[in-house]
């Protein structure tokens, strides 16, 4: 969402957004070579900064991308971003390429990274989605085989998204040889008999940050997980179903494909999770 006299990060420097630029020659820009990480902010305070430096460092370390500077340096960036623009929620944005240098597909020598960073207002806490949940719709997955990296490359989830929202969906959930792989910008959940079943950590999803947090939630709540795959048929099926997200935290999925789940509405493991990853954001 664009914010009027925002404030940017780009590479080494705040400027005003209009006056915001980066070489064409960036190979984020030429090669989609380049990382990028959203954490969502409650109270003008950044949400589970140390896994999200985690995931952030796991990512350049695949791509053999340095880090633009240290991480105390990158997280007073973000800090200093929320302050430069009063943001109480929303998001921040990050994103590190490889660099600017000639168009050729080997890494290039002696490159500094590309470091670019803004803010976004957005309501988290209270989104009215909350309470009615959300329709998806399934989509095939049409991506590369290292979706664990949190690549800028995101032309395969831009079609899926695109293919959903073309159906009336406010998700898809990317589907690979009748299996659920995730949510275009989300991780996927069903519930069955009580028990929460999510897709194990591999190099077919995403690591998310939620996801994280949401199981250790499960886990002092006493619900019972499954990591494991789950198809379309199991989830049509399912008690519930649910995505999280920094920007939706935890989200009910009321239909699939415009079949109800459950009663269609957000179900009582939904709404624990949901309501406990609220709190411990906003406190």
């Amino acid at each position: 969402m664009k914010s009027l006299n925002r404030i940017v990060f780009v590479n080494g420097e705040y400027v005003k957004e209009e006056d915001a630029v980066i070489s064409i020659f960036d190979r984020g820009f030429i090669f989609g070579d380049g990382v990028y990480e959203v954490v969502p902010v409650i109270n003008s305070k950044l949400i589970d900064r140390k896994y999200f430096l985690e995931r952030l460092d796991r990512s350049l370390n695949e791509l053999s991308i340095p880090w633009p500077c240290s991480k105390d340096e990158y997280m007073k960036v973000m800090n200093q971003l929320v302050a430069k623009n009063n943001l109480q929620e929303g998001i921040v944005y990050s994103q590190v390429t490889r660099g600017a240098a000639d168009r050729d597909f080997p890494f290039p020598d002696n490159t500094a990274p590309g470091f670019v960073a803004f803010t976004s207002v957005m309501d988290l806490l209270n989104n009215a989605e909350i309470e009615t949940g959300i329709p998806v719709v399934t989509t095939r997955d049409l991506r590369w085989k290292r979706r664990d990296i949190k690549s800028v490359n995101l032309l395969g989830q831009v079609l899926a998204k695109q293919d959903a929202v073309s159906k009336n969906g406010a998700e898809g959930w990317m589907v690979e040889d009748g299996i659920v792989t995730e949510g275009v910008s989300s991780s996927a959940y069903i519930v069955k008999d009580g028990i929460l079943i999510t897709r194990p950590l591999s190099n077919s999803i995403l690591p998310g940050i939620r996801r994280r947090t949401l199981l250790e939630i499960a886990e002092s709540a006493d619900i019972e997980v499954d990591q494991r795959t789950f198809t379309v048929a199991e989830a049509m099926a399912a008690d519930e179903a649910f995505i999280s997200s920094a920007t939706t935290m935890a989200l009910a999925v009321v239909s699939i494909d415009g079949h109800t789940i459950g009663d269609g509405k957000p179900g009582p493991v939904n709404s624990t999770t949901a309501e406990a990853l609220s709190s411990k954001s906003s406190g």
